[in-house]
């Protein structure tokens, strides 16, 4: 296995575990997903040998060349911004879409996992930065997308997504994730049979330590693991 990447996987679940314990969560809480957009197939393989049980693709044109090179087992998680033309592909490859946005999304992904005779997992993607260059649904419409994938009978909502804002101001990147973490909270209250929130997936390689500080379960770490990309 390439030591780098070992080196660097124990340094990132060191962290979790102080975050953890920090948090005041049992140990093994938080799920680590190593993104690997723009990694090779070995570098992914050398991290799924280290223990990484999850990984995370941000492109569909990227990732159909290379998961399906991948025969460890491993779970596989959409990532990226989805657009709905390329819904039926990434449900032949993933596990779990983190990225759904709006209500055109969901219904596509509802029907093409119908087709499929399936149930489509997926997380609701929420813009909580109000930053205009990333992706997900605002805040204030968030339950109002919750009820239309409610009604839909292909799909299973497992919990929030959020990337937090770009800024060395931890207690605005705090914020971001406090306010996935209460959205969470409210529609753990709600009571659709296909909607569970059990996954609040939040922090990346710069932040995941505030995000489990703020209630995540769910990291996702790429740099931090496989190191600058180099090309």
């Amino acid at each position: 296995m390439n030591s780098i990447i070992a080196n660097n996987l124990a340094l990132v679940r060191e962290k979790i575990g102080r975050a953890e314990i920090n948090a005041g969560v049992a140990p093994g809480t938080v799920t680590l997903v190593g993104v690997t957009k723009n990694r090779t197939v070995l570098e992914i393989e050398n991290a799924i040998c280290g223990g990484l049980t999850d990984i995370g693709e941000n492109r569909f044109q990227e990732a159909v060349k290379k998961l399906p090179q991948i025969r460890q087992p491993v779970t596989k998680h959409f990532v990226g911004h989805l657009q709905r033309n390329k819904v039926k592909n990434v449900l032949e490859l993933f596990d779990l879409i983190q990225s759904v946005d709006s209500e055109r999304l969901a219904l596509e992904v509802d029907k093409r996992a119908k087709l499929r005779a399936t149930k489509a997992k997926i997380l609701m993607q929420v813009n909580t930065s109000g930053e205009e260059s990333k992706f997900g649904v605002e805040p204030d419409r968030a339950e109002q997308l919750y009820e239309v994938i409610a009604g839909c009978e292909n799909l299973e909502l497992l919990g929030l997504m959020t990337i937090g804002l770009f800024s060395s101001d931890t207690a605005a990147v705090a914020a971001c994730f406090r306010k996935l973490r209460k959205l969470f909270e409210k529609f753990s209250s709600f009571t659709a049979s296909t909607c569970r929130m059990e996954i609040l997936s939040m922090g990346m390689s710069s932040d995941y330590e505030i995000a489990i500080a703020e209630g995540a379960n769910m990291v996702r770490v790429g740099t931090a693991i496989f190191g600058s990309c180099p090309y």
